[in-house]
């Protein structure tokens, strides 16, 4: 017979990001029998018994030749079952189905039931993005899949219930009594603004004004904040409120986290794109790749990745693994983790904001003013050396709290979320003003070196006074980074023009706001 050679087009993922993969399709003389190349895993491999499965469903004949498919390129890694409809349109234009041309410039992504039914896979809006950047016109998936995949513009998306359906609508010449149904269309999604834990409020906190102060620091900066206190002063529930008073995520974030949560599986699609900032509140006995990301096979995102632009929250901090909390050390610095593994490297985004909330000590009552401690001193500082020095270098703001007396929660609230969120919003914009012209936005995301230039605003004595306390060790170099990143968040909030003295003093105060406590 005279070989035939068919391309389709799918996609293979690396992180959240798609690389349109060639799905060539070649049937020539020589032993039946299917070949799968270009690097498959295991599920992929599979997809040839599902593929036949579906076409015989559809009345299609299966080849008596030799077939191969190659996934190019080779050295992109490919998992998963999104290659299926590629494969089978392929090879239903190599049967003479459906025009090889016609089906050659989309990019076909859906998972085949036996029965020739097209069902939805994870990672489609990044996939998208994908073809999109690769200039890729249109975008084939199950129906299923419809919504998530029109949230983007700028590619023509079809979705399908079943092959008959696509094969009708791409003009194929259909087997003897295989009923032809029209592609069904879904209204594009619009994505909204809506804050999705209102459930929730700032009010609810009441006797922590200054807790409540330094949440809304480091909302305003995107500081790390570490609570420690006592059992009940309240540090989950101020903990969890952060989110509240966080702004809506921008287009950029919005897709990159709907990308991260669509490839997790836990995107809903009818919500549209992810415009509130994330929350993850992962229980403490949680494994280094359930936080930092892995397992078998192409690593998938962990909590770090999934609360990308918003909250990653470490209740009971201290009970974590050590080995786990000091694996956040570099993804803080950087803003991604790089997970490799003997034949994968795959890199995600990892910016996030970290709140640690922990007790001081095994009884939980070293700070408190009502209670004695029944720890030993060892006891405690072993129970508080399960934080790295290293890692809380890195949280900006360090806050003690106490049970609130009964006088203190008759007190009205510091701030209620709308409030909060209302002066969160114009701290940022005072930032992003100072910052226009360079790629950072919050005053925590600025390299060391812009600290010092004239447009910061910061005062002489300011300087002189973190020199001071780096000479007396008070202060690590990055400490003293930290701390004028704060000190400008803190006059971003006062709507301070200049950072003096007063707001550095305010910013240590903050900073060491724990040690103070325990000394």
């Amino acid at each position: 017979m005279r070989p035939i050679l068919v391309r389709t087009h799918a996609v293979a993922w690396s992180g959240i990001t798609a690389h349109i993969i060639a799905v060539e399709t070649h049937v020539g003389s020589g032993l039946v029998s299917f070949n799968l190349v270009g690097m498959p895993d295991a599920s992929v491999r599979e997809s040839r018994d599902r593929v036949r499965a579906a076409l015989q469903s559809c009345g299609v004949d299966w080849f008596e030749h030799r077939v191969t498919v190659n996934l190019s390129p080779a050295g992109i890694p490919k998992a998963g079952s999104a290659f299926d409809l590629a494969i089978a349109v392929g090879l239903l234009a190599a049967r003479g189905v459906v025009s090889p041309k016609a089906v050659d410039g989309a990019v076909f992504m859906a998972e085949l039931g036996l029965d020739g039914s097209l069902r939805p896979i994870r990672g489609v809006l990044p996939a998208v993005v994908g073809a999109r950047r690769e200039g890729m016109t249109q975008v084939v998936v199950a129906e299923d899949s419809l919504a998530e995949a029109r949230l983007l513009p700028g590619v023509e998306v079809l979705g399908f219930a079943h092959l008959r359906d696509l094969v009708a609508h791409f003009g194929g010449r259909l087997p003897e009594g295989l009923p032809a149904l029209s592609a069904r269309e879904a209204p594009a999604v619009q994505p909204e603004v809506s804050h999705a834990h209102d459930e929730v409020d700032l009010a609810d906190v009441r006797g922590q004004a200054f807790a409540a102060e330094g949440l809304v620091l480091a909302a305003a900066g995107g500081h790390h904040l570490l609570l420690v206190g006592e059992p009940g002063a309240g540090k989950t529930m101020l903990a969890k409120r952060l989110p509240t008073i966080l702004p809506p995520l921008d287009d950029e974030d919005a897709i990159e986290v709907t990308a991260i949560h669509s490839i997790c599986g836990t995107f809903d699609p009818s919500r549209g794109l992810m415009r509130t900032p994330p929350i993850e509140t992962p229980h403490h006995s949680a494994t280094m790749a359930a936080i930092i990301g892995g397992g078998t096979g192409v690593p998938r995102p962990g909590a770090i990745s999934r609360a990308h632009a918003g909250v990653l929250v470490l209740d009971e901090a201290a009970e974590f693994s050590p080995q786990v909390l000091d694996a956040m050390r570099q993804p803080l610095e950087s803003g991604v983790v790089n997970l490799h593994r003997a034949r994968h490297h795959v890199e995600y985004p990892a910016r996030f904001q970290l709140v640690l909330a922990s007790n001081p000590c095994p009884c939980g009552h070293a700070i408190s003013r009502r209670k004695s401690c029944m720890c030993s001193s060892l006891q405690r500082r072993r129970y508080m050396s399960r934080l790295s020095g290293p890692l809380l270098d890195r949280m900006d703001i360090q806050i003690p709290m106490m049970t609130p007396s009964p006088a203190e929660l008759s007190d009205p609230p510091a701030y209620t979320s709308a409030d909060a969120r209302k002066l969160v919003a114009q701290a940022r914009e005072r930032a992003r003003e100072r910052w226009r012209g360079t790629p950072w936005t919050m005053n925590s995301h600025v390299p060391s070196r812009l600290l010092h230039d004239p447009k910061c605003g910061i005062e002489p004595a300011v300087y002189r006074g973190v020199e001071r306390a780096i000479e007396d060790g008070t202060l690590s170099l990055r400490g003293a980074d930290r701390v004028l990143r704060l000190a400008l968040t803190i006059a971003d909030v006062r709507g301070a023009r200049r950072v003096g003295l007063s707001e550095l003093v305010s910013s240590l105060k903050f900073r060491n706001g724990v040690d103070n406590a325990n000394s």
